[in-house]
């Protein structure tokens, strides 16, 4: 379905205009400058009261112990929904993959000497990578070593709301509107719930494999907020809506994450910042009704959900997160001494 003007207007979702400006407006400053400041700045990093909790982050994303060597040969390869590059880090370009991967790789890679090395695999990544590679998302329950986090896809990923209206003045009910694609989960849940009066949910792209009742117009973020609950369902990988219904005052709800993102998916607790329900949805109904009865439980888990979401908050801390990320990676792979 295509996005009405109104839509695009009103959606809550920040300007992919301001984004792409500014970010291109950044990209037009000089490497140079960027690469004098990083030992300056990595020092600082030092003394800071956090840095035992920046550490803790850094190796959280990149949890490689021992040195490797990366592959001698570059290589360029495409699959569904990803990019594989080996090569110097100046050797990517935005003609390679989405801009927005681009850009958001520049703010990190731009303060590393360009003919270092890397390996990146940009989108949604399904997989471990067979040798130690920078990632979007990871899987979780195996190991995944190889999957070196950076912040990425954040204009899609990384949204963040002020919800004014309280949990107990909205709507006894549960929201859900994304695509299906190939998710099994999003499409078992449909499957289960499209008719139930408790559930307001819908496809919000043309599919061919889907019913043709599935298919309903995209709601704002906005009147995803007059929900009580808001499903937050895995797609390729993670949920991309989780970030913004955690910042709310409705209830994330979802199945336990088979991946994880710079969000730290994986360090979330069940019934303490999401409420959780089986993969077959056989307990959601009741979940729903215990929550619509207990609000002060509700309300519990909304209060957890903020204070998570309160550590992304800081943009400089996060930043220098992403630097020390990179820097443990080029260091292991014996390609700086920093």
């Amino acid at each position: 379905m295509r996005d009405s003007l109104l839509y695009k207007i009103n959606s809550g979702k920040p300007s992919k205009l301001k984004f792409f400006t500014q970010g291109y407006l950044k990209s037009t400053l000089p490497n140079a400058f960027f690469r004098r400041r990083l030992a300056h700045v990595l020092e600082k990093v030092r003394h800071r009261a956090d840095y035992a909790y920046i550490l803790s982050r850094v190796n959280y994303y990149n949890r490689l112990t021992l040195p490797f060597t990366l592959p001698a040969d570059d290589e360029q390869t495409k699959g569904f929904g990803w990019l594989h590059y080996r090569g110097q880090l100046s050797g990517f370009n935005r003609k390679m993959f989405h801009s927005a991967y681009y850009l958001d790789q520049l703010d990190v890679t731009r303060w590393y000497p360009p003919q270092l090395r890397w390996d990146f695999c940009p989108g949604d990544v399904y997989f471990t990578p067979s040798h130690p590679c920078i990632v979007k998302s990871r899987m979780l329950g195996e190991d995944n070593t190889n999957s070196v986090l950076l912040k990425l896809d954040r204009l899609r990923h990384f949204i963040f709301v002020d919800d004014h209206k309280d949990f107990c003045d909205k709507q006894n009910k549960v929201i859900f509107r994304g695509k299906i694609r190939s998710s099994r989960v999003r499409t078992r849940f449909l499957q289960k719930f499209f008719h139930h009066p408790l559930f307001d949910c819908g496809v919000v792209e043309h599919c061919d494999n889907v019913p043709e009742e599935w298919q309903r117009p995209k709601k704002t973020i906005r009147e995803h907020l007059d929900y009580k609950f808001i499903m937050a369902l895995e797609g390729n990988d993670v949920a991309s809506n989780l970030k913004w219904v955690m910042s709310s005052n409705s209830l994330a709800v979802m199945t336990r994450p088979t991946c994880e993102t710079w969000f730290m998916e994986g360090t979330l607790k069940a019934g303490y910042h999401y409420v959780e329900v089986k993969e077959d949805f056989s307990d959601l109904e009741e979940k729903i009704n215990y929550y619509i009865q207990h609000p002060d439980e509700a309300k519990a888990i909304i209060a957890h959900a903020h204070e998570y979401i309160s550590q992304f908050k800081d943009e400089k801390r996060e930043h220098i997160i992403q630097l020390l990320v990179l820097q443990k990676y080029l260091r292991l792979s014996g390609q700086s001494d920093l």
